[in-house]
């Protein structure tokens, strides 16, 4: 089981230089936020934020409001401070337990799925945060070996490891209509629409 205070200490630890870290496939973060129903106009909550590396994303498609949340206050601070957008806030709390309101339209969870440690009670408070019709997305702009290989290292503490892509589909089916199931040597991501 996965401790939390471990996990905010693994990520106050790693924020400082989690930009100058970050890689990016521009084209699979495409094909994730269409998957994943960002478009102009929309509610975003952006969970385990960190340093808000796809806020840019979802200001250029046009998002009418973002909030990014995450469990470190490293992470937060630095997010906090890269962004002076009105329509764009910053929350550190724990999405597994914490409530941010009812009127999303976009739940996306990017590359931190493997770092929580309840996945059930997750999603279900994840769902009750999303309108009708609102779509929640995990994803990772890698395969799901290589996410889990990634994580034998020094994550290894604070992670449980990447699902199935087939796994997370079949408990997303328990809140959601599954819409869309990727798995490959390029990406993972499992959508479910409310």
């Amino acid at each position: 089981m996965i401790n939390t205070d471990d996990v905010i200490a693994f990520f106050n630890r790693c924020a400082p230089s989690w930009d100058a870290e970050m890689k990016r496939d521009d084209a699979v973060i495409d094909t994730i936020l269409d998957n994943a129903g960002v478009r102009s106009g929309v509610r975003v909550l952006d969970i385990a934020c960190g340093t808000g590396v796809l806020v840019p994303d979802y200001i250029r498609r046009g998002a009418k409001c973002v909030v990014g949340v995450d469990i470190s206050p490293a992470m937060i601070e630095i997010a906090s401070s890269k962004f002076r957008n009105k329509d764009v806030s910053f929350i550190c709390a724990d999405a597994q337990t914490g409530y941010f309101g009812n009127d999303f339209d976009c739940v996306v969870i990017y590359n931190a799925f493997p770092h929580f440690s309840d996945v059930d009670r997750l999603l279900e408070n994840l769902c009750s945060m999303l309108k009708k019709g609102g779509i929640l997305t995990v994803a990772h702009g890698m395969s799901r070996d290589k996410v889990n290989s990634h994580h034998t290292g020094t994550a290894a503490a604070v992670s449980n490891g990447l699902m199935s892509a087939e796994d997370l589909a079949l408990s997303f089916g328990k809140h959601l209509e599954v819409t869309t199931i990727i798995s490959d040597d390029r990406m993972y991501q499992v959508c479910g629409k409310k």
